[in-house]
């Protein structure tokens, strides 16, 4: 039996988090993972989904050169090549994750662990205990009652980071982010591809403005949508699959890609038997992500949280902080930036504007269009920033669509969580021409002195 002062059960972007700073903080740690660290967000979603829409813009922009007085054809995609590149950055960071946690002299497990008591984690025979246990055992892609996986016809995310060829014609089961991302990337590389949402609109976490511009450009883009009606049953043979809905209509497509969300992985591995409190297989924790038993915390998607992966590095930080002594702040999830990277991007901080109403706010709104910006004119892409304002009082949201905007995310981020007025940010000079200066217009407008847009 090994004694370490935290044990971590998941070795994901919580997991890591948490061992690295335990680590430096003066810890004696063991991390404990069935696969490789770094968990989905390194090896099956964030980086490899955001490779493949990066070959996808380039293929965009060979397709659509002559608009920018370029000659060039899309030839076709090399899947090998593509995968070939996504698989390289995957492995440089893979290589560099594992370097870090050797490096701090964390105690590195590689077997399925289980939770054996409120102290001690058991792998292949071996127990680990800990004075603190963090289990950060993550999620997996969710399906629906009598919607069987196959790896084949019927496909999660988990499968479409790892096609080796571009499917003719694609049915995306879901129109979250996991789902308008993969769209996205399709329909760059040359698919049919239709999205079938239950809810009324695409992204409906986001600002009710976003969804109904991203619908706009992808129906724009040839992405077809079906929106607001559930999936019935889909009967698939060797060559397609046939989606029925449920008012009647059918749909037919050589690939079914079921992106119906992310749930727990939180069965057989000892949490129930050791009486720790959990709702629909989430763990349930407090404000600094202490369970119902002293000493055993839990992170990342395994809680019900933002499934983000800078949501799981910030909880598996503060998580090691807190046991370290140093008493950190809880975290502000209102004050997490979020981003859907397809074309256009959809990024955003803070409260919507139903949410800011819903909360008492008297809310004041204000949209820029990045028609006024010289840079988003010469990336030739359209969108918007909304700002949503307490009247008279700080910013509480913003929502901005656009090619590239998730980089603007750590100004809008900053002017959240600090609790800015458009006042304040309005006098502060942006660089011309950038799309940072839309954010700043934006601000001016709302103050009421606007440069580049009318009111």
């Amino acid at each position: 039996m090994s004694q370490f002062d935290l044990v971590i059960l998941g070795g994901g972007s919580g997991g890591y988090a948490a061992a690295l700073r335990g680590a430096q903080l003066g810890l004696k740690v063991a991390l404990i993972e069935s696969d490789k660290v770094g968990g989905t967000c390194l090896h099956r979603g964030c980086i490899p989904t955001k490779a493949l829409l990066h070959s996808a813009e380039i293929a965009d922009g060979a397709r659509e050169g002559a608009k920018f007085g370029v000659k060039s054809t899309l030839n076709g995609m090399d899947m090998d090549g593509v995968n070939a590149y996504k698989d390289g950055v995957i492995n440089k960071l893979y290589k560099g994750l594992s370097g870090l946690v050797k490096s701090r002299g964390i105690v590195f497990v590689e077997g399925h662990g289980k939770l054996v008591s409120k102290d001690t984690v058991e792998v292949a025979g071996v127990k680990y205990t800990g004075k603190n246990i963090v289990l950060a055992t993550g999620s997996y892609a969710k399906t629906l009652p009598g919607l069987e996986i196959d790896g084949e016809r019927i496909i999660t995310s988990d499968h479409g980071t790892k096609l080796k060829y571009v499917p003719k014609s694609v049915i995306v089961l879901g129109g979250g982010v996991i789902g308008s991302e993969f769209a996205s990337v399709w329909k760059s590389f040359g698919s049919e591809v239709t999205i079938v949402e239950g809810l009324p609109r695409l992204i409906a976490l986001e600002d009710e403005s976003s969804s109904k511009q991203l619908e706009r450009a992808f129906r724009k883009r040839g992405i077809n949508l079906e929106l607001g009606v559930k999936f019935a049953s889909a009967v698939k043979n060797k060559k397609d699959v046939t989606v029925t809905l449920e008012d009647g209509k059918s749909l037919t497509a050589e690939l079914l890609m079921v992106a119906v969300g992310r749930g727990p992985v939180s069965d057989n591995i000892g949490y129930q038997e050791q009486g720790i409190t959990m709702d629909r297989g989430y763990v349930l924790v407090d404000d600094k992500c202490r369970t119902n038993i002293p000493g055993i915390w839990a992170v990342g998607d395994l809680i019900p949280t933002l499934q983000l992966a800078h949501v799981g590095f910030a909880e598996g930080i503060l998580v090691a902080e807190e046991i370290a002594g140093l008493n950190p702040h809880p975290i502000n999830y209102d004050g997490i930036p979020r981003v859907t990277y397809s074309d256009p991007e959809v990024a955003s901080v803070g409260l919507t504007t139903a949410e800011a109403k819903k909360r008492g706010h008297d809310v004041v709104e204000l949209t820029y269009d990045l028609a006024g910006n010289g840079k988003a004119q010469i990336l030739n892409t359209s969108g918007s920033i909304k700002l949503v304002s307490q009247k008279n009082g700080p910013v509480l949201g913003v929502h901005m669509v656009g090619a590239r905007v998730g980089e603007l995310l750590a100004e809008a981020e900053l002017i959240y969580n600090w609790e800015a007025r458009a006042e304040d940010v309005a006098p502060l000079i942006h660089a011309h021409p950038t799309l940072s200066e839309a954010m700043g217009e934006a601000h001016m407008a709302l103050a009421g002195k606007p440069l580049h847009a009318h009111g």
